[in-house]
């Protein structure tokens, strides 16, 4: 039954996807913890420490059916979650309780299940960005040849198509898959340091065998499926670690409130839609309205996941030494609901651009209204071929373009810049002949080129690596 007297996060009740919450769940992070130990004992027993492969054995066939509440009990009595869940492992593995957590501490298993957790969030998180890229790559390609008015300063400039536009979503997009992969491709375990880094009771387990010592790192890495660990640390890994992967977050939220806000300009113009449900209801009191929900939220998550950079930054700054524990809560809240708000604005950002609706005549429209201010330079080229004089043509480009300018703003009229110009003397051009150079199409310069030529070069070779991973469905609550 559900209970409404306490404070539920948002981002497990709505947001987040059950793949990315059970990445974060006390099952994942205790069932990693037996791994671990799993890998410690394998790699003391190879190494020729006193540890059987009948101990070994039990420790697997208990790796899973964790009994969370012996763990529970254990620590209201000891205020420790490590020792606890090694009693509580120990209950289950009594051959083995003797020699789980040997001459570990417990950022063995706390520090090396983080790495571990945050590379399967992050390999997710990359999962979900190549599907964004592969559905903006079909949505680019489909209207790689619609010319639309382009902006600057949210002012008119000079066309565009809405394919092109969508490159410039995916382009950012793309320099957050790049710093995704790096950030990814560098994560190390922190192996069994001990207490300050030293290896002391390695070594004195190893009897002074240093070469052991080293190897007993890269062992337990190999068995969790590493290329190794961190060559040198504290207690802990350094804390520089969650900012360096928190950034690659607030990299793809600094990308995806970017494309929400241009979302939310183009619905306003009505020349773009996001998805919008047939009973969904816009607006409590204006029955009318299709408000772009979708667009917003995604923004306001990406407003957290940016400002959650913040707090790795200011826990690694502030470490002393080998190890504090002033890390411990805020690494609690703010990596597992940076991922797990990332996660929702990509299901959302996917969900958006798979039901983007067009409106091409709605964009005509706005071109149009526009295009002969844009044209102005073309016609005056012609005419200059016709005889006339650049500069005089110019100038009474320049007076013409400003009547009709006031003519749309202060009068409410159409553009008649057109009609202007056919009427004036100076230009020996008709109505028709300008009308000529009122094709859209003819203004949009390389862009539908741009488009096939990004998607072919930069995009489909990473779709094309990545074939596995497409097709993932955005799980949103709407």
């Amino acid at each position: 039954m559900a209970s409404y007297d306490r404070y539920v996060s948002p981002l497990s009740e709505r947001y987040a996807s059950k793949e990315m919450q059970y990445i974060f769940s006390p099952e994942k992070k205790f069932r990693t913890w037996r791994r671990l130990w799993i890998a410690l004992a394998e790699a003391e027993h190879e190494l020729g420490l006193g540890i059987t492969q009948e101990q070994i054995d039990e420790l697997k066939e208990h790796k899973d059916d964790i009994n969370f509440e012996e763990a529970k009990a254990r620590e209201k009595v000891v205020r420790h979650d490590v020792m606890s869940h090694v009693y509580a492992y120990g209950l289950q593995c009594p051959k083995a309780k003797g020699i789980i957590h040997l001459g570990a501490t417990s950022c063995y298993v706390g520090d090396n299940t983080d790495i571990i957790i945050m590379t399967e969030a992050l390999q997710l998180v990359r999962k979900k960005l190549i599907c964004v890229l592969d559905e903006l790559a079909k949505f680019a390609d489909r209207y790689k040849d619609q010319p639309t008015l382009a902006f600057t300063h949210f002012q008119p400039a000079q066309p565009t198509t809405v394919g092109k536009r969508a490159t410039l979503w995916m382009m950012e997009l793309k320099l957050d898959l790049d710093d995704l992969d790096y950030v990814l491709g560098s994560l190390r375990l922190l192996g069994s340091k001990g207490t300050t880094g030293t290896q002391a009771s390695f070594l004195e387990l190893f009897n002074g065998d240093h070469g052991k010592c080293r190897k007993i790192d890269q062992m337990i890495a190999e068995k969790m499926g590493f290329p190794g660990c961190y060559p040198v640390s504290g207690q802990t890994y350094s804390r520089k670690n969650d900012s360096r992967v928190l950034s690659v977050l607030a990299g793809i939220a600094q990308s995806a409130h970017k494309f929400s806000n241009d979302i939310r300009l183009l619905q306003h113009l009505k020349e773009v839609e996001e998805p919008f449900e047939k009973n969904q209801i816009g607006s409590s009191a204006m029955a009318y309205k299709r408000n772009p929900m979708r667009s917003e939220r995604m923004a306001s998550l990406a407003n957290y996941v940016m400002s959650d950079l913040m707090n790795p930054m200011l826990v690694a700054s502030t470490q002393w030494f080998e190890r504090t524990l002033d890390d411990s809560a805020n690494k609690r809240l703010s990596v597992p609901e940076g991922f797990l708000a990332i996660d929702g604005i990509l299901d959302l950002y996917l969900n958006v651009v798979d039901g983007l609706v067009v409106y091409p005549k709605v964009i005509e429209k706005h071109m149009m209204a526009e295009l002969p201010f844009m044209a102005t330079e073309n016609i005056m080229m012609d005419c200059v071929k016709l005889g006339g004089d650049r500069q005089e043509l110019h100038e009474r480009i320049r007076e013409l373009s400003m009547e009709a300018g006031k003519n749309v703003k202060e009068k409410g009229l159409d553009n008649n810049l057109l009609e202007l110009i056919a009427a004036d003397p100076a230009f020996h051009v008709t109505l028709d002949q300008l009308k000529s150079n009122m094709d859209p199409k003819k203004y949009v310069g390389c862009a539908p080129k741009q488009v096939e030529e990004f998607l072919e070069e930069v995009i489909r070779p990473i779709l094309n690596e990545n074939r596995g991973d497409l097709g993932v469905k955005a799980e949103i609550n709407v």
